[in-house]
């Protein structure tokens, strides 16, 4: 005894066995939050191997295993001898085979080290069992025969041939189910179910049965299962959520599944939803879904393209992390971020009229204007020239750093920098990092980076504050059928090649890109035409009516107040003769920003306007008027830009008059436009000679009316009478802007380069 206990440590020493070292790769296995497969990649050998343990396995399936294959699995130490006696006494009497006599642990040994079928590989084969007994626990040894018996062709691991013969978990099996899979591994290739299936019944049959001899199954039971039929069918591995499985696979581990938080069943029916959706749409069109719960930032739903398998629609480009241009969907965080700067409020005055700002000409998507134009209207027509004038405001390098800041994505073409068609689109960002930003609207402005895998750590970043975010969602809240808390944004880029819509409410932030993955035109096709009929029907689905949240409360920073156009102030600060228009605003930190002043200008002092008037004729008078009482009166001032669209008496004309009769030299109102006489636009100046100092520039205008302002690179210089001939010393070589307004409120301004002498 003793000489054969060293023997078999000696053994043991030269040549030692692994559940570890031997184990195979699995393959590569992504599944939903719920532990659903998404899709499987098979490994280096073409194999498919679930991972799987033993409390993942039903109980059922356990049961049919081990008192078919090795009753006293729980209490024999890797050989029973019982049975190897038994099976040599019914090979003495019939001449062959009748049973093994292996255990699961001998089984196990025999997967990890195959051997022939002799005497001499019988006697390893327990000597290796014996080996794994000394090392591992019976659960361990268990779980490798879990996920590796063989059960025909590449399948191996009981998880594999659940989900490919009968199309679930085998934590889900029937009696019958548990029987089946419990004797395939005993012959795989001739019982197969999906090429055998009479046979696989048979040998099925035999494992129910004397599962009734043992008493473990009742007779109902044995006689519910007898009575399924085993169907010739191989479902193929699951592909759902082909393209976020693509992306993420090297990351899952060889022997674990990687868990995703994605939700099953919301994946497949918005995929259903995605393939019906997209044959309304031209040819080579894809889209593009993300669904990402708000509270936790996880994704629930990603749909890269509409179609996986269709090349016609570059069904393998996932357009999720494709970088695009995305039209007016960064609007909303413009006027959040101008909120927080306090240069607006919701109802502030903008202009929607032809303007031109640095050389940018915009134009809105319909073509037409509107006139003046509150930021809340601005926003929901998502109108073009007005999102400009607040850009140019806050500027675009500003605008740009904020948003990369908090996280979003953005890339300029080579060697470009932020410039105003940035809010156009004119930039490239990802649907990922778009779905990502707008969380903000319902997290009180704080987005965060998009979680995909339930370890993953929840990050947040700044972008906007409580009350700005509140008032943006509330602006964005358009009306929509059955749905009261929908916040939704469209937008199209340049050359319609990508349509977008995105919606936050409460519970999730919805993220719809749809377009040609190749960057064709689609013509006549728009983000609230193509993208929002597919993101409302996805609302729909998500959001039943009868689960709808209440709207959440505005924060204590936001209040609501009656302010007055053209000025912009609060109505009861207004005298009611310079209130022209009366409009309820939401205001942030009771901060009532005047209106923005006009485009080219950073004149703010010039509105409401003091004039001096003949106190009996009401006509204006200067210092050359011959008038005997003279008074003061206020005028407020509309933007010139939008005079098309104002009543004739708030006109400029109509509001400041004509000058009074007394007055010797009246100055002659001019309705041609303010120009800068004598310098070009775009002009490089430089000394002339070898004179050291920098170039003097003459300030000269026509078409000026009353005094005149000058402003250099924004800064107000100079105030004079057009009359009077100014000259300005340049002190430093760079680029300036030049611009001039006079008290009619027209406007007019170039941009230079001064240069040093050569």
């Amino acid at each position: 005894m003793i000489v054969s206990g060293v023997s078999f440590l000696f053994f043991d020493v030269l040549s030692p066995i692994s559940l570890q070292s031997s184990q195979q790769q699995y393959a590569q296995i992504i599944v939903a939050e719920d532990g659903t497969p998404l899709r499987a990649f098979a490994d280096k050998n073409g194999i498919w191997r679930y991972p799987i343990t033993l409390k993942q396995v039903s109980s059922l399936y356990i049961e049919a295993l081990l008192n078919y294959e090795d009753r006293y699995f729980w209490q024999h130490f890797g050989i029973n001898p019982l049975a190897l006696i038994r099976a040599s006494f019914q090979y003495l009497q019939h001449g062959k085979i009748i049973s093994g006599g292996s255990t699961l642990t001998m089984q196990v040994a025999r997967l990890i080290i195959p051997r022939k079928r002799t005497l001499f590989g019988k006697c390893l084969q327990m000597l290796r069992a014996l080996q794994l007994e000394w090392h591992y626990s019976k659960t361990e040894i268990l779980n490798y025969y879990l996920n590796h018996a063989p059960f025909g062709g590449t399948l191996e691991g009981v998880q594999a041939a659940s989900y490919v013969y009968l199309g679930k978990s085998a934590h889900e099996l029937t009696y019958a189910e548990a029987a089946l899979l419990a004797v395939l591994p005993q012959a795989p290739s001739r019982n197969r179910p999906d090429r055998h299936p009479e046979k696989a019944q048979f040998a099925r049959d035999k494992v129910i049965k004397r599962l009734e001899d043992y008493d473990v199954w009742t007779p109902k039971q044995v006689q519910e299962a007898l009575i399924e039929t085993v169907y010739a069918q191989r479902n193929k591995p699951p592909v759902i959520a082909p393209l976020f499985a693509r992306r993420f696979r090297q990351l899952a581990p060889n022997n674990q599944p990687l868990v995703t938080t994605l939700d099953y069943e919301m994946q497949q029916g918005l995929e259903d939803l995605v393939s019906s959706y997209i044959k309304r749409l031209p040819s080579k069109t894809s889209a593009a879904i993300l669904v990402v719960d708000n509270k936790t930032l996880a994704v629930k739903t990603y749909i890269g393209s509409a179609d996986f398998s269709n090349n016609e629609r570059f069904g393998h480009v996932d357009m999720i992390k494709a970088l695009r241009s995305p039209g007016s969907t960064l609007k909303p965080f413009l006027y959040g971020l101008a909120l927080d700067e306090g240069l607006i409020h919701s109802e502030s005055l903008l202009t929607d009229a032809p303007i031109t700002l640095e050389g940018y000409r915009p134009k809105n998507f319909s073509r037409g204007f509107i006139g003046p134009v509150s930021v809340s209207n601005a926003l929901k027509r998502s109108l073009n020239v007005p999102a400009i004038q607040v850009l140019y405001h806050l500027s675009a390098e500003k605008f740009v750093s904020q948003l990369k800041n908090s996280g979003l994505k953005l890339q300029f073409d080579y060697h470009a920098k932020p410039n105003l068609s940035v809010i156009l689109g004119g930039i490239g960002t990802t649907l990922e990092s778009l779905v990502a930003t707008y969380t903000a609207l319902a997290n009180e402005g704080v987005t965060g980076q998009l979680r995909f895998f339930k370890q993953q750590p929840k990050q947040s970043r700044y972008l906007l504050s409580k009350g700005s975010a509140w008032i943006i969602r509330q602006l964005l809240q358009n009306e929509h059928q059955n749905n009261n808390q929908l916040a939704w944004k469209t937008g199209t880029s340049y050359g319609h090649r990508d349509f977008w819509s995105i919606g936050v409410t409460n519970e999730y932030t919805i993220g719809v890109w749809l377009g040609r993955p190749d960057g064709t035109s689609t013509a006549g096709h728009y983000g609230a035409r193509t993208a929002s009929p597919l993101l409302f029907e996805i609302v729909e689905r998500l959001l039943p009516q009868h689960t709808y949240s209440p709207p959440k409360k505005h924060p204590k920073s936001v209040t609501q107040d009656f302010i007055c156009w053209p000025l912009g102030s609060l109505q009861s600060a207004t005298p009611p003769e310079l209130c022209h228009e009366k409009k309820q605003a939401w205001l942030l930190n009771q901060t009532v920003p005047k209106t923005l002043p006009e485009v080219n200008t950073s004149r703010w002092e010039t509105n409401p306007v003091s004039l001096l008037i003949n106190a009996e004729t009401g006509r204006l008078v200067d210092r050359s008027c011959q008038a005997k009482k003279i008074a003061r009166k206020r005028v407020a001032l509309w933007p010139l830009e939008v005079e098309p669209w104002i009543p004739p008496n708030q006109h400029r004309r109509q509001q400041i008059g004509t000058y009074d009769l007394s007055c010797e030299h009246p100055p002659q109102f001019k309705q041609g436009e303010l120009k800068i006489e004598g310098l070009d636009n775009l002009a490089k100046l430089r000394s002339a000679g070898a004179a050291k100092n920098l170039p003097t520039v003459k300030l000269e205008t026509t078409g000026a009316q009353g005094i005149v302002y000058w402003f250099i690179n924004g800064k107000l210089l100079y105030k004079v009478h057009p009359e009077k001939h100014l000259k300005h010393q340049f002190q430093k070589t760079g680029r300036y802007q030049i611009a001039v307004s006079d008290e009619m409120g027209k406007t007019a301004s170039i941009r230079i380069e001064v240069l040093k002498g050569e």
